[in-house]
């Protein structure tokens, strides 16, 4: 088995198979595939399995290629951002945010993670569920953005807006804190906790949580614009009126309108 990621911004990784390998995916990630490959879209496993999946953000069934001669498949993520490969030994495993499982070899297991604490479930943004892949094998993995990798030593501490985790191995724990300053929770944007992250292991770090591209596009949708500025009018009127008034208001509006 060979792979090859290419692109920058919206990559793809293709994948040369021998007679007789096989690779699995989530639903709706193959992009192209030559003759000789014969898909099998099943379960993984019984429903129970399916199931799991879907708790942590894949899909009920996955899709099997099997290559019945030397073949060649690709697949694509659906948002800009990385291809991470990371061939796994037997038993280890990476903790991934959900929906970020592409494809892998067909002896890697795909089952959900638990957050450690019930505090980081509750408050960190990305709740409970994740998701754990298993060796041994090759993964290849989808993170939003441009990546970046860091290395915590043992009880070295990250601070991190939960949205930019992307991958950590398992031995990193996850934690919240609480952002200090009135100002810094009310103003800052960036919410009343944030997730700590403990070393020692790895993390991968993506620059644009697929939640943030969201919310930036909807705020661009005919409409916000309208809601907010009419919003802030109201309230500018309430405030007295005037110059201080237009100044709220035109203020307040433009916030509105960013919801």
């Amino acid at each position: 088995m060979r792979y090859d990621i290419a692109g920058t911004v919206m990559q793809t990784v293709s994948i040369d198979l021998d007679r007789g390998e096989r690779i699995v995916s989530q639903t709706h990630a193959m992009a192209w595939m030559s003759d000789g490959i014969r898909m099998d879209t099943h379960t993984g496993g019984g429903l129970f399995a399916g199931l799991k999946r879907a708790m942590s953000g894949g899909s009920i069934f996955i899709t099997e290629y099997i290559a019945d001669a030397p073949a060649h498949v690709a697949f694509a993520p659906r948002f800009p951002g990385k291809i991470i490969a990371r061939t796994l030994r037997a038993g280890e495993s990476l903790i991934c945010r959900k929906e970020t499982f592409l494809c892998a070899e067909y002896s890697v297991s795909l089952d959900i993670a638990f957050q450690q604490r019930l505090g980081a479930g509750v408050f960190a943004g990305e709740g409970f569920i994740l998701q754990r892949v298993t060796g041994p094998g090759t993964v290849w993995l989808d993170l939003s953005g441009e990546v970046i990798e860091k290395d915590l030593a043992p009880g070295e501490r990250l601070r991190v807006h939960a949205g930019h985790i992307g991958i950590q191995e398992p031995t990193v724990s996850t934690d919240v804190q609480m952002v200090r300053g009135f100002r810094n929770i009310l103003f800052g944007g960036e919410g009343l906790f944030l997730a700590t992250l403990t070393g020692p292991g790895r993390v991968w770090l993506q620059s644009m949580p697929i939640m943030n591209l969201a919310e930036e596009v909807a705020r661009h949708l005919p409409g916000n614009e309208e809601r907010g500025a009419a919003a802030g009018a109201g309230i500018g009127r309430l405030v007295g009126g005037g110059a201080a008034g237009a100044v709220v208001g035109g203020l307040l509006g433009g916030l509105l309108g960013n919801e």
